[in-house]
């Protein structure tokens, strides 16, 4: 019997990279695991790969483009009525751009999808989280959020001067204070659902190396990710598999975890993000802010 046994799990962009790590290892607790993929065909793949492992629970694949607010709409009405329960959602889906790019809907590619996407998608799935009891959300940060002191209005509605790391930065710091936001709304709303923001380290994966970036981007973060420094995809999962499925973390809500030595290897453990993923006005700010933005292109 698997600690998730009987449990299930949403991955976005668990085609690829950790996101697909992340499903595999759920999996192989025994969760049922949907994982959602831009390209079906990669997809299916996967799923039909971590299946091949063996001692895994179901895994199903759900179509998602977190850059158009119809798929990601279609994506929750998909998802709930193929479960009635949901016992977790890891945010894991997220581009990075070295050009920039209009989401569906108008906005900037990289904070409206890593941030105002994830943020519609949660809130489409919340209540049937919230059912099951203990529920989780699990949102994948960086330590790039380092780089960034906010996401405000502006950076959603332009593309003046845009640097695809500038506007990574400010994504992943959305994510964590999005994650923050949702502990305290949970909890003052009376919800057992806990929330959790986690730094999966620096790791050899796929991630912007899917056309999304541009070519010498590209091999700009080949190369980086080639170093001897940089972890696997499996090991840059724990952070997430560790949030989602870990007892007695429920009294942490809010909190921000990663591997203790560089961010790459040791335990899991909750660390301090940079002072504006800690302010809480600036989550509250960026809440209201996500709201409206949604509400403007309904």
């Amino acid at each position: 019997m698997g600690e998730m046994d009987g449990k299930v799990v949403v991955v976005t962009g668990g085609n690829s990279g950790i996101g697909k790590e992340t499903a595999a290892q759920l999996a192989q607790k025994g969760a049922t695991v949907a994982i959602t993929s831009r390209d079906e065909v990669k997809g299916q793949e996967a799923a039909a790969d971590i299946e091949k492992r063996g001692n895994t629970g179901e895994v199903k694949v759900f179509s998602l483009d977190l850059g158009s607010f119809t798929s990601i709409r279609s994506c929750a009405d998909d998802i709930l009525n193929a479960f009635d329960r949901l016992d977790v959602l890891v945010n894991n889906g997220g581009a990075v751009l070295s050009r920039p790019i209009l989401t569906a809907q108008g906005f900037e590619m990289t904070v409206g999808a890593n941030h105002l996407g994830t943020f519609l998608l949660t809130s489409l799935l919340i209540d049937r989280i919230r059912q099951a009891g203990n529920g989780r959300v699990v949102t994948v940060g960086s330590i790039a959020h380092r780089g960034a002191a906010d996401l405000v209005e502006s950076d959603f509605r332009s593309t003046d001067g845009y640097r695809g790391m500038n506007a990574y930065s400010k994504s992943k710091l959305g994510n964590i204070l999005f994650a923050r936001e949702l502990a305290k709304r949970e909890k003052q709303a009376g919800s057992d659902v806990t929330s959790f923001a986690v730094h999966p380290g620096g790791v050899r994966s796929g991630f912007g190396r899917d056309g999304d970036a541009h070519r010498l981007m590209e091999i700009g973060i080949a190369i980086i990710s080639a170093t001897p420094l940089y972890i696997s995809n499996a090991a840059g999962a724990g952070p997430s598999v560790y949030a989602a499925s870990q007892p007695g973390l429920e009294g942490q809500t809010g909190a921000y975890l990663q591997r203790t030595f560089a961010g790459n290897w040791g335990p899991v453990k909750i660390v301090k993000p940079n002072a504006a993923a800690q302010d809480d006005a600036k989550a509250a700010a960026l809440w209201a802010l996500s709201e409206k933005l949604v509400a403007s292109a309904t």
